[in-house]
């Protein structure tokens, strides 16, 4: 049975994914105490990149803010595979996000809303966080977007 987040999701029109197998050697996520930290989680869909490459040169930045959005809901499939319910989240407090960029491109904070603001649709005032946006030389797979993601869960 789905729980509150879950039904938001829903009324977005979006499902959570499966988790995204590891690339390497880590977890998708891991909690300490009452907090999870989610691994950087990358666009992917169905197992594998849509798209890849620099933004600011083969990717969009509206085309990243889109990524960004997946990768927040790749970060959210990773809390729930250990909190168990993302009802449990009481807030989430911090989101790193990693931007591909080509040479001249400084709109890596555009981007990363996709995953701030899908974060605040989905869970509202607890979806409020503190964030970083950095622009990288490349990523992993060649991939335009990396997000990870902290949250607090209700103690219980």
């Amino acid at each position: 049975m789905a729980g509150a987040v879950e039904a938001q999701l829903a009324e977005l029109g979006l499902t959570l994914p499966a988790v995204v197998p590891p690339l390497a050697s880590y977890q998708p996520a891991v909690q300490s105490g009452v907090y999870v930290y989610t691994s950087g989680q990358l666009p992917m869909v169905d197992g594998k990149l849509a798209v890849t490459g620099k933004v600011g040169a083969e990717v969009t930045p509206d085309e990243a803010k889109e990524l960004a959005k997946t990768c927040a809901l790749n970060a959210l499939a990773a809390v729930k595979s250990v909190a168990g319910d993302l009802d449990r989240i009481k807030r989430v407090v911090k989101v790193v996000g990693f931007v591909a960029s080509a040479s001249d491109f400084t709109g890596q904070p555009a981007v990363i809303n996709g995953a701030s603001e899908l974060l605040g649709a989905v869970l509202g005032d607890k979806g409020v966080h503190a964030r970083s946006a950095v622009g990288v030389a490349v990523l992993p797979l060649d991939a335009p977007v990396e997000v990870e993601v902290q949250v607090e869960l209700v103690e219980g």
